[in-house]
């Protein structure tokens, strides 16, 4: 009963999750639009430092981490933190936000074919199909088509397909992290982040009167929200879920990214985009209701 009530968390926390990195995408173009990316990903993730350091405190648990373990724990800032942000927010200068939607709507499919190249799990053909059916949904919401995607640049993609890669190697080495709960190996990843993007943010730097309040806010968010609270809820919901129900998780985000496009950037919702978020939320639960019934098969065998 507690391991069903410790998944049902995990899924409450990624729906959490994924509509505020919905609203990270309008908060990180805000930053951008000021800073460097190698900046604002160093004020991202010191910030997360600080947030996830203060719950630390409170909570009166003793920041560990195992010699052994340091290399991993590098290797999963360097993927998961410095080259995925890397890879995304360079593209965002290249790109539409809603082309790289769709290109990081792979990040399941590269983490089935991964499971069943690395631990030999397979998938049925019912999660195969709601992968291919999520797809379709998130052409449909982002209103893609074959005239928009020509528009593209090829650095542009590259750098979201290395952003799909980055992302999964970091799950993977992530939910082979042992011994460590959620709030520590949070901890521990985002203090390597910080620590390898320190020596070259000073030089990068705009002078302080540049900053207005969009770009603040940005910042806060990014750090706080996205990186604090974010690598808190994705380290747990690894541990509880695995890391491709975790990965299914990223189909949502053309979905939110679509609705704080409406509100507030003022762009128009068509039916067929709504119809899209439908096909993209049902058939993202389907895979997850599939994944999570093979998982349980395997633990209980």
């Amino acid at each position: 009963m507690k391991k069903l009530n410790d998944r049902g968390l995990a899924h409450a926390l990624m729906i959490f999750l994924v509509i505020a990195w919905g609203f990270d995408y309008v908060a990180a173009k805000w930053a951008l639009e000021l800073l460097p990316p190698g900046s604002l990903m160093f004020f991202k993730f010191a910030l997360g430092l600080i947030f996830v350091w203060l719950i630390k405190v409170v909570l009166h648990k003793k920041w560990f981490v195992r010699k052994k373990d340091i290399p991993i724990f590098i290797a999963c800032a360097i993927f998961g933190q410095v080259c995925y942000y890397e890879c995304e927010y360079n593209a965002m200068a290249l790109m539409p936000v809603a082309l790289i939607s769709i290109v990081l709507a792979f990040v399941p499919a590269v983490s089935i074919v991964l499971e069943r190249i690395i631990y030999k799990r397979k998938a049925n053909s019912k999660i195969y199909a709601g992968i291919l059916i999520c797809l379709v949904g998130i052409a449909l919401v982002v209103g893609a088509d074959f005239s928009i995607i020509t528009q593209g640049r090829g650095t542009g993609y590259l750098l979201a397909i290395g952003a799909v890669f980055c992302w999964n190697i970091y799950n993977f080495i992530t939910a082979g992290l042992k011994g460590y709960d959620s709030l520590i190996l949070s901890l521990n990843q985002l203090a390597c982040a910080t620590l390898l993007l320190l020596p070259g943010v000073f030089h990068s730097l705009p002078p302080a009167r540049e900053f207005t309040l969009p770009v603040i806010f940005g910042i806060l968010w990014v750090g706080l929200v996205d990186s604090g609270l974010g690598y808190m809820i994705v380290v747990y919901a690894l541990q509880k879920l695995g890391p491709t129900t975790n990965a299914v998780y990223s189909n949502f985000l053309p979905v939110t990214t679509a609705f704080f496009g409406a509100v507030l950037l003022g762009e128009h919702l068509t039916w067929m985009q709504i119809l899209g978020g439908i096909i993209v939320i049902a058939a993202g639960f389907l895979v997850i209701w599939e994944k999570g019934k093979i998982d349980e098969q395997a633990e209980s065998l």
